[in-house]
């Protein structure tokens, strides 16, 4: 088959892969009908993080089961399937609080090269979901969403408790903070604040339900932040990005007694102990259990209550990966969805 592999920094070759196969009976083989470039493959194409190259590439996936162990249950041939970035039993104590992403026996979906034309997924039963029939295509890039992006943003909001009656700030403009505005706005919140410099996606964060746009950084951005909400700072921030400037801003922003929720992968981000003391935020976040929301969102998406694809501003054929993951690099794009 057909798959996506990075050779070292900048260096995406699409070349020919080993099959998967069925290697646990627990396992299931699917079709990739779409998969995308992620934010955080570009940590490794900018060389900020080491891989064992060369490495497989991609995490996010959406298509139809081929195969199945003998094990698994619930999942079929033929059906059209959305899993998380993490395989999951979704059966042990850690998934049944809702914490998928620290599952007892988690698999990374990275690590198997979801940027391909087939895919095994590990746990089939505790980690796809199948939609209620085969999708029509304009509805397959929101679908793909659900898989990372969607349910990352939504678990930002879901941490930072945005709710009714809330001010709610995003720090990040990329798919992940443009889905956490969706998922503010859907949880009910009163006033949105996207932070973003471009327009498009400012425009894009306006149309998800933002009410208001900060296009300053940093202390500016605080201070902007806070003139919005009397002086008080925002009720719930989530924090998109993964910077020490994008956590120090989301903190800082947060009135005390407010919450930030993290879900930029963070990189040489370290916290003041005092500054943290002195803030009174809520600080909770990290790797999204996208299983635990998968139902709820493939569900918004399938009744068409929610267009999360819409952060796909650019669609690729898989043999052209390496193009789109400089579109990415170079901001020429939000995200880029890739078909095999």
């Amino acid at each position: 088959m057909r798959g996506a592999v990075m050779y070292g920094p900048g260096d995406v070759r699409v070349e020919e892969r080993e099959a998967p196969r069925i290697v646990e009976p627990t396992d299931a083989i699917i079709r990739v009908w779409a998969a995308c470039v992620c934010g955080s493959d570009l940590w490794p194409y900018r060389g900020v993080e080491e891989y064992d190259w060369p490495a497989p590439m991609g995490h996010e996936y959406a298509g139809i089961v081929e195969e199945v162990g003998a094990e698994v249950q619930t999942i079929e041939p033929g059906q059209f399937v959305v899993g998380s970035f993490w395989a999951t039993d979704n059966t042990c104590e850690i998934c049944r609080a809702g914490y998928h992403s620290a599952c007892v026996n988690r698999v990374p979906m990275g690590a198997l090269g979801a940027q391909a034309e087939s895919l095994r997924v590990p746990l089939a039963d505790g980690t796809l979901v199948a939609t209620p029939d085969i999708p029509s295509d304009d509805l397959v890039p929101s679908l793909l969403s659900a898989s990372d992006v969607l349910g990352t943003g939504w678990f930002g909001a879901v941490a930072a408790e945005a709710g009714p009656g809330k001010a709610v700030a995003v720090v990040g403009d990329g798919a992940v903070g443009l889905l956490a505005v969706l998922a503010a706005k859907q949880l009910g919140a009163e006033r949105i604040i996207a932070m973003s410099r471009h327009e498009s996606r400012q425009r894009l964060a306006r149309e998800y339900g933002a009410t208001d746009i900060v296009e300053e950084r940093g202390d500016a951005g605080v201070t902007a932040i806070k003139e919005l909400t009397d002086g008080l700072g925002a009720h719930s921030v989530v924090e998109a990005v993964g910077t020490q400037e994008s956590m120090m801003q989301a903190i800082h922003a947060t009135r005390p007694g407010g919450h930030v929720g993290f879900v930029g992968v963070g990189h040489d981000v370290a916290l003041d102990g005092m500054d943290l003391f002195w803030s009174l935020a809520h600080v909770h976040g990290g790797p999204a259990p996208v299983r635990r929301f998968l139902p709820e969102l493939i569900d918004l998406i399938w009744n068409r209550q929610i267009e999360p694809g819409k952060v796909f501003d650019l669609e690729l054929p898989l043999d052209e990966a390496a193009a789109g993951y400089r579109a990415m690099d170079q901001r020429e794009a939000i995200k880029v969805l890739l078909r095999p």
